[in-house]
């Protein structure tokens, strides 16, 4: 029977080892202190297999070709090309095959390969482990790891399966990969409380995390799928992939055409060969043309390149987008989940406030460059002052430096640069003691250390001994937990640098009052030590003098608060969700101007909420705090379940299920995890929350582009459609051939409507609220004009052929003369359909942009072709035509424009 671990393969729920004393874990395991024996763990590791995790089977070529196939356009166009292909028309068949395979090619390149994120996750897991086999330590592979091994870890070391410590000296493990913690999370052997999140098992280290300091050793509970990495990834595996609003909307737009088209066609058919009498194949060849000319050949293709061209833009404002329809879907998101540490904050530690016995001062700057000034009322204080305006305010910048094992260094990015070796913490202190102009390597010079006592978690602080010159005795410097240096000292530095009594209430309430702001607290204590005494911690434990309190926070970006404020016009809601302690969130979503809406809920608080309830609370509340990945998940999906259409933000291996069930997972690209980037959509370069708004401008843009790109190839089409439906209906010839339509969908229309996705944002696209993800593409303004465009093209074309027949043009002249008069149409309304509602009489109306000015020439040059071309005119049928002729059509075009512009004037009357 195999120990009840969470990799046993008889799937018993494993027990809650961060609960359970040492002793206990073992003898649940099957084990002892020494280790397992090498007979002992092979047979284990056949039980349960190698601590790996498991992917799901790659989507064979064939199934993602299905798929891209999965479109009701693309079948009738197919249909189409067989069609056409039997009754000969080889041109228009092979027309149709190439928008079809060029839709399918674009739809394979640009498929989101989420699926990758378990393997992203797998490369997390160490190569090689240290664990005591037959007494012995020995290295191994790390995929030969049991349940019941008793591994040794060290500084730098990378956990490779979850443990149990059983022995830690200094321990500190970075673990924000999994729970979002800031700084690296203090560990210890002794169980904690079986409700304890992830963030507070203390006795725990899991797969995939980073030993930061100390050394420990613990014993194997899980490996493989069974640990907190391979939950996530069962967790990623039951994430089915969302569906975009634009990708449904093109469904349920292509479904009407569809059924439309063939319903046209199938009319047309019966109309005209029972009621008009007329020859089977000449009936059915003119519902080809009718299907022809109703379908836009072009539009998968212009979609594609719009959204191509949005990624493009974004890529250009540092955020990758990796899946194509994310681009729009941005802009209509309406809530974004955002996490704290290192997206909406810095990632730095920043000391914020410094408290001595005779008040606050305020430390202006933000991560590790020290710039910023020490306010004291407002009033900055001179560094080359302090000695004699606040010596207790110096005197705590020399211990914050002396007293600290980090170093900063100058960047090679300008004076703002400035790199950290070493724990966050002490590289705050570093940066306050330059602030008050203190040189941290000159002075350790000056004052070289003769002895330390290190930090250790049992004992919460640490000391260092320093001589100095001018001095008979050794300084002694102690930082660490407030509460535990009020208990050694006895004294506190008043404002001119002398020793006063403590005042304990004092400084408690001050510890409380940092506190509530959600700053981590240190405290900074002096000491003298005669030279031949040895640094112990005996020699420290009493008589201190209290130097001040440091107050210290992950500071939130200023481009961040702007962002959200920028989000909140746009009428788009930002949720914070972090692993991050409670008080600590809402101290930075208060600053960053989030959380007035009710109070943070905490991962307990969510667990103890059923979905109908969480999909309550997510309305009202902007903070969720100490939330682990299923927490993440729940949130999306219970905002989801509201209508809402949300994007998450995240960088951690945490964070990854909730990215790929979002409707657009954001991750970070420097500091994230490559499992979060493989899991997004769209991926941020610079970390900044402010680039998603900037993403989500763009994304709107691509909206409206893709609206204009709609408007103006569906209303050519219904001209098309419509002109022939009148041609049938009346026994006349059609105006135009089927081939001649396909030439005018497939490559002036292309040419000019491809202009519409460069078009510029317009100025209020931040001040709309989010358009709804179930409002059509098709709405009732768009398909009034859409009405109205189609009747003037069906009486431009079919007026203008029978004025050529009637004025004794041949035939061909008079399809020719349609064929350009449409081509005109189509020139002059691009200029309409760059402003839907406003006019385009206006200088910047007429003039264009460069690219629409070349589009227009591009149309003109390939017309001139299909005309006057002999080859062209063998293939499409078409001839030469006068210039008056031309004329015509330039005139037709003019009078589309007129009409339409005295429409806008009309609309805009009637608001």
């Amino acid at each position: 029977m195999p120990p009840p671990t969470a990799s046993s393969a008889d799937g018993a729920s494993p027990p809650a080892w961060h609960a359970l004393a040492s002793e206990d874990v073992l003898q649940h395991l099957h084990t002892t202190a020494r280790g397992l024996s090498t007979a002992e763990a092979q047979a284990r590791l056949q039980r349960h297999g190698d601590n790996r995790l498991t992917d799901a089977p790659p989507v064979p070529l064939w199934q993602r070709l299905l798929r891209q196939l999965d479109n009701l356009l693309i079948w009738v166009l197919l249909a189409a090309a067989a069609t056409t292909i039997a009754i000969g028309h080889a041109i228009d068949a092979l027309v149709i095959v190439a928008v079809v395979v060029l839709n399918v090619t674009i739809g394979l390149i640009q498929e989101g390969k989420a699926e990758r994120a378990l393997a992203a996750i797998r490369n997390l897991l160490a190569p090689r482990a240290h664990v005591w086999r037959d007494g012995h330590l020995v290295e191994i592979d790390a995929a030969h790891l049991v349940p019941g091994d008793i591994v040794q870890a060290a500084a730098g070391d990378s956990l490779a399966a979850d443990v149990r410590w059983l022995q830690v000296h200094e321990l500190q493990v970075d673990e924000a990969a999994l729970t979002g913690e800031s700084v690296p999370a203090d560990k210890h052997a002794e169980p904690v409380a079986a409700a304890a999140l992830l963030g507070d098992r203390r006795s725990m280290g899991y797969a995939g995390t980073l030993v930061t300091r100390g050394q420990a050793r613990g014993v194997v509970v899980a490996t493989g799928m069974g640990t907190e990495m391979g939950r996530i990834g069962r967790m990623l595996q039951d994430v089915g992939d969302t569906t975009t609003p634009l990708v449904r909307q093109m469904a349920q737009m292509s479904r009407w055409i569809t059924v439309a088209v063939l319903a046209a066609a199938a009319l047309l058919f019966v109309f005209g060969w029972w009621v008009r009498d007329l020859p089977p194949l000449q009936t059915f060849m003119a519902a080809v043309g009718l299907a022809v000319a109703a379908i836009p050949e072009g539009l998968p293709a212009i979609m594609t390149i719009t959204l191509a061209i949005g990624v493009q833009r974004m890529a250009q404002r540092r955020a990758i987008v990796r899946r194509l329809p994310a681009v729009e879907t941005l802009g209509c998101v309406t809530v974004i989940c955002s996490d704290k540490t290192g997206t909406l904050t810095r990632n730095e530690m920043t000391v914020q406030q410094v408290v001595l016995a005779d008040g606050v001062v305020d430390v202006e700057g933000v991560g590790y460059a020290p710039s910023g000034a020490l306010l004291r009322d407002n009033t900055p204080l001179q560094p080359a002052e302090l000695w004699r305006e606040a010596p207790a305010l110096l005197a705590l910048a020399e211990g914050a430096a002396l007293c600290n094992d980090a170093e900063l260094l100058q960047g090679e990015g300008g004076a703002d640069d400035w790199r950290l070796s070493g724990d966050p913490t002490e590289g705050a202190l570093l940066t306050l003691a330059m602030k008050a102009g203190l040189d941290p390597a000159r002075l350790g010079e000056e004052r070289p250390r003769v002895a330390v006592l290190p930090f250790e978690s049992e004992r919460r602080y640490m000391a260092t001994a320093h001589q100095r010159s001018d001095a008979a005795h050794l300084d002694v410097w102690i930082k660490g937990a407030p509460e535990r240096l009020l208990a050694m000292c006895s004294h506190e530095l008043d404002a001119h640098g002398r020793p006063q009594p403590l005042r304990r209430a004092y400084w408690a309430d001050q510890v409380e009052q940092q506190a509530r702001h959600g700053r981590r607290v240190l405290a900074i204590a002096a000491a003298t030590l005669a030279p031949e005494r040895p640094l112990t911690h005996d020699a420290v434990a009493r008589g201190g003098v209290l130097v001040g309190l440091v107050g210290i926070i992950d500071p939130p970006r200023e481009e961040a608060k702007a962002a959200i404020a920028q989000c909140h016009a746009a009428g788009i809601r930002v949720k914070m969700i972090t692993g991050d302690h409670v008080v600590t969130a809402t101290a930075i979503a208060q600053q960053l101007g989030l959380g007035g809406h009710g109070p943070a809920l905490s991962g307990h608080d969510i667990e103890a909420l059923d979905d109908a309830t969480l999909r309550q609370a997510v309305q009202s509340t902007d903070v969720f705090a100490r939330a682990a990945p299923e927490h993440k998940l729940r949130l999306v999906r219970a905002l989801q379940a509201n209508g809402e259409v949300v994007a998450m933000t995240g960088d951690g291996v945490n964070d990854a299920p909730a990215l790929k069930a979002a409707d657009v997972g954001v991750a970070m690209g420097h500091k994230g995890t490559e499992a979060a980037k493989r899991a997004a959509a769209m991926v941020l370069a610079d970390d900044h929350f402010a680039t998603i708004a900037h993403a989500v401008e763009e994304g709107r843009t691509v909206y409206d582009n893709l609206r204009k790109v709609i408007t103006f190839l569906l209303p050519i089409n219904g001209g098309e459609s419509v002109s022939l439906l009148v041609a049938v209906l009346f026994g006349l010839a059609l105006p135009i051939a089927p081939v001649q339509i396909l030439w005018v969908n497939m490559v002036s229309s292309i040419a000019l409507a491809m202009v519409l996705a460069f078009e510029p944002t317009e100025t209020d696209v931040m001040r709309r609220p989010p358009r709804r993800p179930d409002e059509p593409i098709l709405s009732r303004f768009v398909l009034w004009r859409i009405g109205l465009v189609s009747a003037l093209f069906a009486a431009g074309i079919f007026g203008v052929y029978r004025w050529a027949l009637d004025a004794g043009h041949p035939a061909d002249v008079a399809q020719t003369l349609a064929v350009n008069t449409l081509v005109a149409m189509e020139i002059f309304y691009l200029f309409s359909v760059r402003y839907l509602k406003a006019p385009s009489f206006t200088w910047t109306g007429v003039r264009g942009t460069p690219r629409v000015l070349a589009a227009i020439a591009a149309a003109c040059g390939l017309q001139a072709l299909f005309t006057y071309a002999p080859f062209m005119q063998s293939w499409f049928g078409s001839t030469a035509l006068p210039l008056p002729l031309l004329a015509v059509c330039a005139g037709a075009g003019v009078a589309v424009l007129g009409v339409l512009e005295l429409e806008k004037a009309l609309l805009r009357a009637m608001r």
